[in-house]
């Protein structure tokens, strides 16, 4: 449950960067004061939730672009810049947990993906969600 709190953190956040930023590309210490005050807010004590949300933030931040491209590819008659936001960020957190977190089963990610977008967006959007990340899992699987 520690871990899908952390994601839940992770797509808050990730929704406010994306809602709010321009154009500029903002650097890794800009989005790292952005989460010490993303802390103070949300009151969050517990440094094992905080670690892996952080570890999701940051490296999908850094990594949006190739993401992005990846979602992009996936996704067949959308465009990324049509999807809702939340979908769009749920979307990018569990693409970087397929992408780069090795320890984590692809079938992990892809259920709290689509749990999270249960609570945070539609059901039609978590089978939206699904089918996207099950192609990319299938594909690094290969």
């Amino acid at each position: 449950m520690k871990r899908r709190k952390a994601r839940q953190y992770a797509l808050q956040f990730l929704y406010g960067i994306d809602i709010t930023s321009n154009s500029e590309k903002e650097s890794i210490e800009d989005y790292r004061e952005k989460l010490d005050v993303f802390w103070q807010e949300t009151q969050e004590k517990d440094a094992e939730i905080i670690k892996f949300a952080e570890d999701i933030i940051l490296k999908t931040l850094e990594n949006q672009e190739l993401i992005d491209t990846i979602i992009q590819s996936y996704a067949e008659n959308w465009r990324l810049s049509r999807m809702s936001a939340v979908d769009r960020n749920i979307l990018r957190l569990a693409t970087f947990e397929i992408l780069f977190r090795r320890d984590i089963p692809h079938a992990v990610t892809i259920n709290e993906a689509i749990e999270i977008a249960k609570i945070y967006s539609s059901s039609e959007s978590a089978s939206f969600i699904n089918g996207i990340l099950d192609k990319i899992a299938k594909e690094r699987r290969n």
